[in-house]
């Protein structure tokens, strides 16, 4: 069994679920769900480290996740944790990094399907124009993120 617990943040509504071992989602909204709702050590230790990350006082994460996906988006995943903090990457330099590079709209379904947004970092992959383009939690929030990091965005078309 899950459990889930939703906290309002300097950038929204976040939930966190874990499923006793593990954080398997982070999510950008309240909904209604069959999980427990329950504020467990692990999803106190998650929102912690978030709001410190949002304050600017975190650049790395410390918490045991369980990704699950397909091979290839596993394979993106883990590529967007090598991203540092205050840095991005376009699309094409992560399928370059995964040894696939005419993948680059695949790595953007991957970007989408991130389970763990913030702490596995795909606000991080930005178009190849050094741009903002698509986030599940919406641009906006992205925009916050890479500001948080000091990340210089490229503005205008």
């Amino acid at each position: 069994m899950y459990n889930i617990f939703f906290y309002e943040t300097d950038i929204g509504t976040i939930g966190i679920r874990e499923n006793g071992k593990y954080i398997t989602n982070i999510y950008f909204s309240k909904f209604n769900t069959d999980d427990n709702i329950v504020e467990t050590y692990l999803i106190k230790k998650g929102i912690m480290q978030i709001n410190e990350y949002l304050q600017g006082k975190r650049n790395k994460f410390d918490l045991p996740l369980d990704l699950k996906g397909t091979e290839f988006q596993n394979k993106v995943w883990n590529e967007l944790r090598n991203i540092p903090y205050g840095e991005t990457r376009s699309y094409k330099d992560i399928a370059v990094a995964i040894g696939n590079e005419n993948a680059s709209r695949a790595i953007g379904m991957a970007n989408n399907r991130n389970p763990i947004p913030i702490i596995i970092p795909c606000h991080r992959v930005v178009g190849s124009n050094g741009k903002l383009v698509g986030y599940a939690g919406g641009l906006d929030i992205k925009e916050k993120l890479l500001n948080i990091e000091n990340v210089e965005l490229k503005k205008g078309e």
